[in-house]
């Protein structure tokens, strides 16, 4: 619609409010006192002065529309998790406690008092412990050296350094099992074995979790101006001083929350503790499994699996509380501007022992992992890279190199609904904070935390009869998927919809645009990088997603990670070779949706 030359005002600071910025926008529209339109503002026409009628926005027709967009724009996500990840979930657990349409509550008792129980709780949470504490003493350095030190081949590098986090654990613990394992680069060398104990457990979870410290703690480590720790030097605090004054309190809510990502993800660990413990250590995740797959005893599962959904829930709440805390205390500089060249034996001596660690806990077991696949009886070749174009040669109906090609497609179709159910999420958290929305967003970040092995048997026993009877349709994988990827897409998407200044989108609704229209002008030329950034990490996590795709994928149409467990299972050496070259088929794959990632990604682009 057309608006008349007019201004906004805010009445509740009398007058016409005529602000300090004031500048014109469109058709004449200024926004008065530099704040977003809030409760009270109204629009009033130029030259009018305290006596003419406001036009109210709070609380009109506008502002019913913008509460009902927040509304709609939730009404898909929550559609979406509620049937594929509640329903599940609380169908397994209906089934493990009810008997006969009872409910046997004392059955929560005769589990948890059960024996080795109560081991299984120790060793997940001490494991979880020593897993973060470990991780965030080799990260920290790392998080530092890619925010504040310019060097060559960083841009690579961080790629090279989030690889881990996106491969399935089966290949991770196939590369750990070659370099710790019985024959493999450790016993060759020095006879030592490392497998089957608690320190390859632990060293694995800092392969995988390295990329989660460097990323959201280096990320705003970068954004942190030194100038604030430049002037406490100069009144006088030493080095440390400042450091410890300045800095730290600002970078402490992104520890905490990247400490407790890293606690949330090691907690729930289930394919390093299965691979690389054996039969001696079983977390609550991999015990979900026993009961489930081998012994079949559901009540069990289903207590543990609320057992963990309660842990989880108390992770992601206090995950919530840190970065409500990091949002509120920060200001942020363009990180681009932060970084230089080392200097200094301090600093060099730092970004040295950051390239060894890289080097020695997340490059090597890569590079080994390459070395066995090219390595046959006859010495190093491409021979079990050629086998896996033959359906004679695995343990599988079709040659396992058509594991890519599914891979890919799965990978595919995971992402565009990833994108669609995490942006409208983002979408609809980034406009206004509350009580409702605190607890959607939650929503959105339990499927990182409870048991995979649990969502994927419950899509069998629950998605197999109308109207929702998808048990042999192939979109059933790309949705299990998607459930892993949507949080990736709102966690990278959310900060910056919200950085979107808001009197933007309130002044094109003032000139008639249709929310549809304000966001395709307003707020998608903003966040396109961003959406990118999103697509990637979404592409990456659903091709190494294994949990749950182990038990929904049909037997001739395996994902490379389903693949490379196959083979893994089955005794013999060129078994093993193909494993460890379709390991590295998706780790290439995994490394090149990275290194385009970081092409389009901006040093400030989400939380991760």
């Amino acid at each position: 619609m057309d608006v008349p030359r007019s201004e906004v005002t805010d009445d509740s600071q009398g007058g016409r409010g005529s602000g300090a910025d004031g500048a014109p926008l469109q058709n004449g529209v200024s926004l008065q006192g530099g704040s977003p339109l809030q409760d009270g503002a109204c629009l009033r026409p130029s030259g009018a002065g305290g006596r003419r009628p406001c036009t109210r926005l709070a609380g009109g027709p506008r502002a019913r529309r913008a509460g009902a967009l927040r509304l709609g724009l939730m009404v898909l996500p929550v559609a979406f998790f509620a049937v594929f990840f509640a329903y599940p979930l609380v169908e397994i657990v209906a089934r493990g406690l009810r008997d006969g349409g009872a409910w046997h509550a004392g059955r929560i008792g005769e589990v948890l008092t059960g024996p080795g129980t109560g081991h299984v709780l120790w060793f997940t949470v001490w494991q979880a412990l020593a897993s973060t504490a470990l991780t965030l003493v080799l990260a920290l350095p790392g998080a530092y050296a890619f925010a504040r030190l310019d060097f060559p081949g960083k841009r690579l590098l961080r790629a090279v350094v989030t690889v881990p986090f996106v491969l399935p654990t089966v290949v991770a613990g196939s590369a750990f099992l070659a370099l710790l394992g019985r024959g493999g680069l450790l016993d060759q060398l020095w006879g030592v074995r490392l497998d089957t104990t608690v320190w390859a457990i632990l060293l694995a979870h800092v392969f995988f979790n390295y990329a989660v410290v460097v990323r959201t703690v280096g990320g705003l480590w970068g954004q942190l101006d030194p100038r604030q720790e430049e002037a406490a030097r100069v009144l006088g605090a030493s080095r440390a001083a400042a450091w410890r004054t300045v800095t730290l309190p600002a970078l402490a809510p992104a520890v905490a929350a990247a400490g407790l990502i890293v606690f949330l993800f090691t907690f729930t660990s289930f394919g390093i503790v299965q691979i690389l413990g054996g039969p001696t250590f079983s977390t609550i995740e991999v015990e979900i499994y026993r009961q489930t797959a081998e012994l079949f005893d559901l009540p069990a599962a289903a207590v543990l699996t609320l057992l963990q959904l309660v842990a989880v829930g108390a992770i992601l709440a206090v995950h919530a509380v840190t970065v409500r805390r990091r949002e509120r205390a920060l200001h942020l500089v363009d990180a681009a501007g932060t970084a230089q060249r080392p200097r200094g034996a301090a600093q060099w001596a730092l970004l040295g022992g950051v390239l060894a660690t890289v080097g020695l806990l997340l490059l090597l077991p890569l590079g080994v992992l390459v070395e066995r696949s090219l390595h046959t009886a006859g010495g190093y070749g491409l021979a079990y890279y050629r086998a896996l174009a033959s359906a004679d040669s695995g343990a599988f109906l079709v040659p396992p190199i058509d594991a890519v090609a599914n891979s890919l497609e799965y990978a595919l179709a995971a992402t565009a609904i990833a994108l669609v159910i995490g942006g409208l999420a983002a979408a609809a958290l980034s406009r206004r904070a509350g009580a409702l929305l605190r607890g959607f967003d939650a929503l959105l970040m339990l499927p990182l935390g409870v048991s995979a092995v649990t969502v994927g048997f419950g899509f069998l026993i629950t998605l197999d009869r109308p109207p929702l009877d998808l048990r042999s349709s192939w979109i059933l994988v790309p949705l299990a998927q998607a459930l892993v990827g949507a949080p990736f897409v709102v966690r990278t998407m959310l900060p910056v919809l919200r950085a979107v200044d808001d009197r933007l989108r309130q002044a094109a609704a003032v000139l008639g645009a249709s929310p549809l229209r304000v966001w395709r002008e307003v707020d998608l030329p903003m966040v396109r990088r961003a959406l990118l950034t999103a697509a990637g990490f979404a592409f990456a996590v659903s091709l190494g997603e294994f949990g749950a795709t182990v038990f929904i994928a049909r037997p001739d149409q395996p994902t490379l990670p389903v693949a490379v467990a196959r083979l893994l299972g089955r005794a013999g050496d060129l078994n093993y070779g193909q494993a460890m070259a379709l390991s590295v088929v998706l780790m290439v794959v995994c490394a090149l949706a990275l290194l385009l990632l970081e092409r389009v990604r901006t040093d400030h682009t989400g939380e991760f």
